[in-house]
C-alpha cells in the first residue's frame, strides 16, 4: 500500500499578484523622478562657442534662460534670418526683458529671489551688439548674476 497517489492530475498553483502593484509603483516612481521635461521649445538656432571654464549649477530651478540666435527654419519665413531674442516660448525685444525678469522673480519664493541666475545662450555667430543690449537691460533690472551657456571643450 502506498501512501502517496502517483496518478491523477496536478493543478498549478495560482500566481499571486500581491507584489505586482508594488513593482509597478516602484517603476512608475523611478521614471517620474529621473525624467526631465523640456520647459520651453527652442525657436532659435544656437551653436554655442566652446567654454574654457565650466561651472555646474546647484539648483536649475533658479535659472532663467535667454536664447539669442537666428530663428529655426520653420520660423524664418515669418521672422527672417536676423538674430532674435527668445524669452520662454516667444520672440521678444530687449524692452520685454524687464517684464520677463519681474515675472521670473515673482514665481520664486522670497528667499530664492537673490539666488536667481540668468543664463544667456547666444549663438557663436550673433553680433555682440545684441548680447550687449541684453546685458545692459539685465543691469537695469538688477539681475546681476549672469551666466553664459556653452559647450564643454572637446578633448
Amino acid at each position: 500500500m502506498s501512501r502517496f497517489k502517483k496518478g491523477g492530475k496536478k493543478e498549478m498553483p495560482a500566481i499571486t499578484s500581491s507584489s505586482l502593484s508594488d513593482i509597478v509603483f516602484m517603476l512608475l516612481f523611478f521614471f517620474m523622478v529621473t525624467t526631465q521635461m523640456r520647459e520651453t521649445e527652442q525657436k532659435v538656432k544656437v551653436t554655442t562657442p566652446e567654454a574654457s571654464e565650466v561651472v555646474k549649477l546647484e539648483r536649475k530651478d533658479l535659472n532663467s534662460y535667454i536664447n539669442i540666435g537666428s530663428p529655426t527654419l520653420q520660423y524664418q519665413g515669418q521672422y527672417g534670418t536676423d538674430a532674435r531674442i527668445q524669452l520662454n516660448d516667444a520672440f521678444r525685444t530687449t524692452d520685454d526683458i524687464r517684464d520677463f525678469i519681474a515675472a521670473e522673480r515673482d514665481a520664486l519664493s522670497e528667499a530664492d529671489r537673490q539666488l536667481m541666475t540668468v543664463s544667456i545662450r547666444a549663438d557663436q555667430d550673433v553680433r555682440m551688439g545684441i548680447v550687449t543690449d541684453v546685458k545692459q537691460e539685465l543691469r537695469r533690472c538688477s539681475a546681476l548674476k549672469i551666466m553664459y551657456s556653452a559647450r564643454k571643450p572637446a578633448k
